[in-house]
């Protein structure tokens, strides 16, 4: 049954204003409406409601939620298993700050010693575990998997490894002017597909799509790629795109 913009709110506890904002950004269009223009929520919205107060508490920003969600790779339940991953994590790292809270007040009460490391137990910038999570919804996981397994080789694998690998990129190289979708290009970058999942672990076509938007973000990708031709980064981007959305059918 569908709901209005004011049941919603005071459904979940936010102003019909988010909601309205939600929709001007196309972040969260509700998918009916009354004759008379009002908003109506399906059960299809509101799941998509859900999956942005998720990554919203997460600490994703709604420009960033809006692409997670909103990409044809994205999968709702992959998507809840890494949420309560990264909310179990920050559960973790809020227990252990409020812990340091405590023993805190117990110090300037004399009641214990506290040392300096003590102190700024709980904090950690060095790194964000959520965004490390969240790299899996891109594949980055498998990036480092694959990376991980390389250094493991022998030199002589290496280099076998290395050669099949330029091997595919020269042919795809070859082809870089011309369309993605062409049977060629196709042709070409199941090879790579291929190449990857026999040498390096199991690469999901979501996994596999998510690595192609890598080689084109991220600088150090398109450098080592773009040596075997220019563009050809932004060429298999494309045509792993192609590959996946068309296999996953």
């Amino acid at each position: 049954m569908a709901m209005k913009v004011k049941e919603v709110a005071d459904l979940v506890g936010i102003s019909v204003r988010t909601l309205h904002y939600y929709d001007e950004i196309g972040l969260l269009t509700p998918e009916k409406t009354t004759e008379s223009g009002y908003r109506l929520y399906t059960d299809d919205d509101l799941e998509k409601l859900q999956q942005i107060l998720f990554f919203k508490e997460l600490g994703f920003p709604l420009k960033k939620v809006k692409e997670i969600i909103n990409s044809p790779s994205f999968d709702r339940y992959e998507a809840l298993v890494l949420q309560r991953k990264m909310l179990l994590e920050k559960r973790r790292r809020l227990d252990k700050m409020i812990a340091t809270i405590d023993k805190t007040i117990q110090h300037m009460k004399g009641e214990i010693q506290m040392t300096n490391k003590e102190k700024f137990e709980g904090f950690d910038f060095r790194h964000n575990p959520y965004e490390q999570e969240a790299r899996k919804l891109w594949g980055d996981e498998a990036v480092d998997n694959a990376n991980a397994k390389l250094r493991n080789m022998s030199k002589e694998e290496q280099e076998a490894i290395v050669k099949a690998m330029n091997s595919i990129y020269q042919k795809l190289a070859a082809l870089r002017h011309g369309s993605p979708e062409s049977e060629e290009a196709q042709a070409a970058i199941k090879e790579w597909y291929d190449f990857l999942n026999n040498n390096f672990g199991n690469y999901s076509l979501e996994a596999f799509k998510g690595l192609g938007q890598m080689y084109v973000d991220d600088a150090r990708f398109t450098k080592n790629i773009d040596q075997f031709g220019e563009g050809l980064a932004k060429f298999m981007r494309d045509a792993m795109a192609v590959f996946a959305d068309k296999n996953k059918k």
